[in-house]
């Protein structure tokens, strides 16, 4: 463990908002969204939807707490709960149903803030991942600061890779193509549902150590 940054911390949270977020699935639906958009009109969508997903799950990161402890909510129920919620959004990959969202016909609407930058990107399968990332940071612990790093140093990188992929995802979508595209987003699908069971188990495990 790095004196600043929780190294096994930020693998497992830039791998986990990763494939939840998932960079290269979103090119073809970017592309879909802002089909009548010019280069500098589509670069600027790609600039909004980035700030509003990154807004979104920041104010989750850090007010997410404070709401769970007013309403109740254990960290084994939010882990339990968060978990079918991926286990749902996986489905939802390996399926392809996350490739079905069409232009929206509302020009009155900015595509940019909805829904691309929330709920395709800031959804809430990475807003539950980030809270409970969060939730498990233990703020007393001298190993805090180092985590807090690690999770927030993870969001960032997350999101550079969301805008990059949006950037360039015209070059992107020419190189791996429509099937490349549905390659990478089936792995991405099976990886998050090991990723959601998993949370699943650790959930069971810690509500059965508490009835004890």
């Amino acid at each position: 463990m790095s004196a600043l940054l929780d190294t096994a911390l930020f693998t497992e949270v830039f791998v986990t908002l990763f494939v939840i977020m998932d960079p290269p699935g979103t090119v073809p639906v970017f592309l879909g969204l802002t089909s009548a958009m010019g280069a500098k009109q589509r670069n600027r969508a790609a600039r909004q939807a980035i700030l509003v997903a990154f807004g979104v799950i920041v104010v989750f990161a850090l007010f997410g707490q404070q709401v769970l402890h007013y309403m109740g909510i254990s960290l084994p129920a939010l882990q339990a709960s968060g978990g079918l919620l991926l286990l749902l959004v996986a489905m939802e990959l390996l399926t392809g149903k996350m490739e079905e969202a069409t232009p929206s016909g509302n020009k009155g609407v900015n595509v940019a803030l909805v829904p691309l930058g929330t709920p395709l990107l800031a959804g809430p399968g990475a807003i539950v991942a980030t809270m409970v990332f969060v939730q498990q940071t233990r703020v007393s612990d001298d190993a805090a600061a180092p985590q807090f790093v690690a999770i927030a140093v993870a969001i960032v990188l997350v999101h550079v890779c969301l805008y990059l992929a949006m950037r360039f995802a015209n070059v992107i979508h020419r190189v791996l193509k429509d099937s490349g595209v549905t390659l990478v987003t089936r792995i991405a699908g099976l990886l998050l549902a090991a990723i959601a069971v998993q949370q699943i188990a650790t959930a069971v495990t810690e509500f059965v150590r508490m009835a004890q």
